[in-house]
């Protein structure tokens, strides 16, 4: 059976990579890439592999782009420090790779959990992205964020899902906000896109009327409401700073 490598990045997730690596023992390699952290990280993933390595941050498209490298197995599987693998997701991917394939990536669907709550809407599940691939056949798109892979071949789909435990009470939320709206407003400027004041009324407005009204976030109570709301405020925190990062540079003209 061809050998699996599971990577995972990590920044002082002290409180997830202990049940983040325990979901990911069975695998034939872990590869853990480690950038600064401050707290206990890098001590509990040695308790699990010793095949972790300390780099620079180089953007989340590169730096697992760089775990991708490290692993030295023929299969990769993309585990975020805030995931889990769960035991019939386990079974099906080991199924795949006692049949090396016959696809060259696989989506994997995730559970969201918000608050310590599934969500079931807002675009919050299934949630499919390429996670299992063969090495030689998958890569990362080097954006700023929300950075995804890219399979030369054939994709097809997992039934069973993944458990993404996100954001663990309103504060985490609006600390990441800030972190990845300026990754975001970064990725906006280097594709060249001139974002214009009107832009910051109705992109957050649309926002919201996608997540709590067609993708049917309202069926998710409060925390639905909640979630459309953070995410317009998103959107407009990305999109002022993206302007003002253009002003910054003195590329603003004719978008003011």
């Amino acid at each position: 059976m061809p050998g699996l490598s599971i990577t995972v990045i990590t920044h002082n997730e002290e409180q997830n990579i202990v049940p983040c690596l325990e979901s990911a023992r069975w695998a034939d390699e872990i590869v853990v890439l480690d950038s600064g952290s401050t707290d206990r990280t890098v001590e509990l993933a040695r308790q699990f592999t010793e095949r972790v390595f300390t780099v620079a941050w180089e953007g989340f498209g590169k730096t697992k782009n760089r775990a991708v490298d490290a692993a030295t197995m023929p299969w990769i599987f993309v585990l975020d420090a805030d995931e889990r693998i769960t035991p019939e997701l386990r079974q099906e991917i080991e199924g795949i790779l006692r049949t090396d394939g016959p696809l060259d990536g696989y989506r994997v669907p995730r559970r969201n959990f918000f608050c310590g709550r599934f969500i079931r809407h807002l675009g919050w599940y299934p949630d499919y992205s390429i996670r299992l691939f063969r090495k030689e056949r998958g890569r990362f798109v080097e954006r700023e964020v929300h950075e995804s892979v890219q399979v030369q071949g054939r994709v097809g789909t997992l039934v069973h899902p993944m458990l993404h435990y996100t954001y663990r009470s309103l504060s985490d939320f609006l600390q990441r906000l800030d972190r990845y709206s300026t990754l975001a407003a970064r990725e906006l400027v280097k594709q060249g896109k001139k974002p214009v004041w009107g832009e910051l009324v109705w992109r957050p407005f649309l926002t919201f009327l996608k997540l709590y009204f067609l993708q049917r976030g309202f069926l998710d109570g409060r925390d639905g409401y909640t979630l459309a709301f953070l995410y317009s405020t998103y959107t407009l925190v990305k999109y002022a700073k993206a302007r003002e990062l253009r002003q910054q540079s003195g590329q603003e003209g004719q978008a003011s």
